[in-house]
């Protein structure tokens, strides 16, 4: 039952309401004109007090805010504000909370900047013809201001990757902008705050265009101009109100230094043709011609949604001598570049070639990245030290070896989407807190725009199957929410027409471009890769608690499980013979023929098809249609009977196949307890040996702990040997791998081979399939915060409102310590097992409830603050005592 709201005139002094701000994240200029929400954290002095309402008011931020209805409910996360925001509109918003001591003061106001849509932009899109793969085009205008403006904003957007200057000074932090989206539907459009680089009388604009995602050879079949033949840069600077420069065609295009930039193959930079008098006023070149005006439909516009990629981390590089190269080495896998200071001559040409491992004879390891040269080219223009940087452009390494010059510096420059850290975790196993930082670098490397494989090889695309088996372990490290908004958004327009999901989002795969095992694949609606349609818009509500995602992506979910019901017809499951990539890179699979696992791949596809039902029903209840999620819920019922009666029997046998039948609800009520039996039995006998591929590694230490087998789950958390997460960092692996054997006990890198190549196949090595940094199987992470720590979101009250803290102390492993920025504020637990007694510290934050689920034998005394029977905890610090505990006994295999 709701508390009744207390009096506006009642005040609680000592509640307060912080971290106001939007869906679309903290300083996000020109964010889109409709669904704005709000959300916001509250914290108090009061041990005894309770949310129990809110109020939100909002206003021109010149004037008073004048205050919305009161809303009873305890609610802090997604509320949506009525209405639309007009283009440019500047609208202020502020929030008190009610609590049962009464009414808080409101907020320091959040002001939300709108941006424009592109039917709104008068700008034209605009560019110089060159060829794909060319040199970069630099575009300029010069225009008056008989004054220094109070306020002026740049949109600045392109068919392609744009960079700005404006009077010298580049116009944003951002990188590879505007990003990569399904460009065919929808371009993203900057907002910047150039105010302060615009000044009275002559103002020089200048941008720099490259091929990008838009034109660029891209995709292992490399095809060119994948959405147009012509790129082009979009951009309009309004100062005070007033559009003071636009591209058109009164514009003057040229070239400068950048001769080529490639994503894959990197930038050739030849600094003899760089002018910096480009920049200054009254600038003329007789190689510079007007711009041409590029046509394109001004809808495909629209304002940015969430962070854009920028430099998020930079680390010193040794360096030493191999083969007459100077050899640099991050101690860190990443994508980005090296920024590169040498001292050289006029003329000379240096080059930077990248790579993510050695070989055992201690040269580079390039053969994975294929046809990918990731190779930095720059030529100097004058004897002495030179400052070095690509653009438009990313490698993914840790060394890198330079000719040609002296090297006097090096820095390793990280990129990623910007997303703000979320968690930490350390523990009394130092190689497992190796491997949580692997997986953190893993998903900041492959976080660049979209959610990649991999960032180094001729690929580097949004693989659906990858994206959904991390997404938790993505939504516990980072606070993502807004990147998986925007890139669902295109999942939704990469959709058919009847509903089935592609491999890649943003889709650029024809089934020409894979050939499995020699024949042409169609990419679209493969399980456990098109189940990210359900998987993650649901693995995003539980971590964050805002049902945004669920009703912007319902029609998503119901079109992907109604064409799943249309191949289906009248058998209840889908039909046996389909291509499928199965449990892909199941370690007992053929190397080359990595979709062979030993699961039925017809069982994986029914058995995502009845998840992704169950999915879809559980979205229809949150967001209020019972009929529809009765309908749902039923049909997964019926699929998983069906499916578990065709080929459960066989499945079971397996890690993968067990797991997936007691984690999707497929196993039959009376054969949950042999079937976890079987699958723990299996664990012990292979010692905790890993015999899943992509689809079974997220499910099977949760199938083995939720069944009670702790033992057997550790045994395989913990062990050493390949293949395991742990051996990798025994390895020295710095970022997740693809294969669990990606270097060879002996030392030796794998060879990668598969039998899966694209019509091209002069594109590719040997069809090889071996990258050092892939997410993937770092999904485990999502486990260790639930089970190790003890922290995870309740699916019934999500976002962390209701917390389980169930931490397992195992042998070998008897201090944990983790948090969580929850959107209540910081959740927190820091444990250790010392002489056989259980000790946490708990904290909670307000607004938050704790359900304990704590380590206990039949022997065990629980304290939770020195009494005993407490089971749930509001906010606070909480210390919880556990004698005779219980401690897993993991007995892994010893280090080799």
């Amino acid at each position: 039952m709701t508390a009744s709201l207390p009096t506006s005139s009642s005040c609680d002094a000592a509640t307060r309401v912080v971290g106001l701000r939007t869906q679309h994240g903290a300083g996000l200029l020109g964010v889109p004109l409709r669904g704005l929400r709000l959300s916001w954290r509250a914290e108090t002095d009061d041990p005894e007090a309770h949310l129990i309402g809110y109020q939100i008011a909002s206003g021109a931020p010149e004037g008073e805010l004048e205050p919305l209805d009161a809303v009873a409910g305890h609610r802090t996360t997604g509320v949506e504000i009525p209405g639309e925001l007009a283009p440019r509109e500047r609208r202020a918003f502020s929030v008190r909370v009610a609590t049962t001591a009464g009414w808080s003061a409101w907020s320091p106001p959040l002001v939300v900047e709108a941006g424009v849509d592109g039917p709104d932009l008068v700008a034209a899109v605009i560019g110089r013809d060159t060829p794909a793969d060319g040199p970069v085009p630099l575009l300029r205008t010069e225009f008056l201001l008989d004054r220094v403006p109070a306020l002026a904003r740049l949109r600045l957007s392109a068919l392609g990757l744009v960079d700005a200057w404006i009077n010298g000074v580049r116009a944003t932090d951002a990188l590879l902008t505007p990003g990569w989206t399904s460009y065919q539907e929808r371009v993203l459009v900057d907002t910047l705050d150039v105010t302060a680089l615009l000044r009275e009388g002559v103002n020089v604009v200048v941008l720099a265009v490259a091929d990008g995602w838009y034109r660029g050879s891209f995709g292992f079949a490399r095809r060119q101009a994948i959405y147009g033949d012509r790129t082009g840069a979009l951009a309009q600077i309004e100062a005070d109100g007033e559009i003071v420069a636009k591209t058109d065609a009164s514009w003057q295009a040229g070239f400068g230094a950048i001769r080529s930039a490639s994503i894959y193959d990197g930038t050739v930079t030849d600094l003899r043709l760089d002018d910096p008098g480009v920049h200054r006023p009254g600038f003329a070149d007789g190689g510079w011609t007007a711009a041409s005006v590029v046509e394109v439909d001004q809808a495909r516009f629209e304002p940015r949604s969430a962070p854009p990629v920028r430099v998020v981390a930079e680390l010193p590089m040794t360096a030493s001598s191999h083969d007459g190269r100077t050899r640099l080495d991050g101690g860190q896998n990443v994508s980005g570049w090296v920024r590169l200071t040498v001292r050289g001559r006029a003329g000379d040409v240096v080059t930077v070639r990248h790579a993510e491992v050695l070989e055992p004879s201690g040269d580079l390891h390039v053969k994975a990245l294929r046809s990918a040269r990731a190779t930095d080219v720059y030529t100097l223009d004058r004897d002495g030290e030179h400052t070095l940087e690509p653009a438009f452009t990313f490698h993914g390494f840790r060394y890198a070896d330079v000719d040609g010059a002296e090297v006097v510096s090096a820095t390793a420059v990280a990129i990623s989407s910007d997303l703000a850290p979320r968690s930490t975790f350390s523990s009394s196993h130092e190689a497992l807190d190796r491997f949580h930082s692997n997986v953190f670098w893993s998903q900041r490397d492959n976080f660049v725009s979209v959610p990649t494989d991999c960032p180094q090889r001729d690929e580097r695309l949004g693989w659906t199957g990858d994206a959904q088996a991390f997404a938790a372990t993505a939504n516990t490290l980072m606070d993502a929410e807004s990147f998986w908004m925007s890139w669902l958004r295109d999942l939704e327009i990469d959709q058919t027409d009847e509903g089935g999901v592609p491999s890649v989002v943003p889709d650029i795969i024809r089934p020409q471009d894979m050939l499995m095992g020699g024949v042409p694949t169609e990419n679209m609606g493969r399980a456990g890769w098109a189940d990210a349609a359900t998987i993650v818009p649901l693995a995003v509500y539980e971590s964050y608690g805002s049902d945004e995602v669920l009703a912007r992506q319902r029609g998503s979910m119901r079109r992907w499980v109604e064409h799943l019901r249309r191949r289906a017809a009248d058998d209840v499951v889908l039909p046996g013979g389909e291509f499928q990539y199965g449990d892909w890179l199941d370690p007992d699979a053929p190397g080359e023929r990595p979709w062979e696992a030993k699961v039925s791949s017809d069982f994986v596809a029914n058995a995502f098809y009845a998840h992704s039902a169950r999915l879809l029903a559980r979205a229809e209840r949150v967001l209020g249609d019972a009929d529809a999620a009765e309908e749902y819920e039923n049909l997964a019922d019926r699929v998983g009977a069906a499916t578990f009666e065709r080929w459960g029997e066989e499945a079971i046998l397996t890690q993968s196949g067990a797991a997936m039948a007691l984690e999707f609800g497929i196993a039959p009520v009376a054969r949950r307890d042999e079937i976890a039996a079987g699958l723990a039995e299996n664990v012990r006998r292979e010692g905790g040996r890993i015999a899943t591929g992509f689809l079974g590694t997220p499910l099977v230490l949760f199938a083995l702990s939720n069944a009670g087998y702790l033992d057997e789950a550790y045994l395989m958390l913990l062990r050493r040997e390949a293949p395991s997460w742990l051996y990798q960092v025994d390895r020295g692996a710095t970022t997740v791998w693809e294969r669990w054997d990606a270097i060879l006990p002996d030392g030796s890198i794998h060879s990668g081979a598969m039998d899966a190549l694209p019509s091209e196949e002069s594109a590719r090595e040997e069809g090889s399939m071996l990258s050092f940094n892939h997410y993937a199987y770092g999904a485990v992470i999502d486990w260790v915060y639930r089970t190790v720590a003890g922290l995870a979101p309740d699916a019934a009250d999500p976002g962390y409102r209701t917390v389980r803290v169930a931490p397992r102390p195992a042998s070998g492993l008897d201090h944990a310590s983790a948090s969580i920025r929850t959107p209540q504020g910081r959740l927190a637990i820091d444990w250790r097992v010392v002489d056989g007694v259980f000790e946490a510290i708990l904290d909670v934050p307000f607004g938050s409830r704790a359900v304990l689920d704590l380590p206990v034998t039949e022997g065990s005394v629980v304290t939770v603050d020195g009494a005993t029977g407490r089971e749930e905890l509001a906010q606070g610090s909480h210390r919880l005592v556990v004698t005779e505990p219980r401690i897993a006994q993991a007995l892994a295999p010893a280090r080799t």
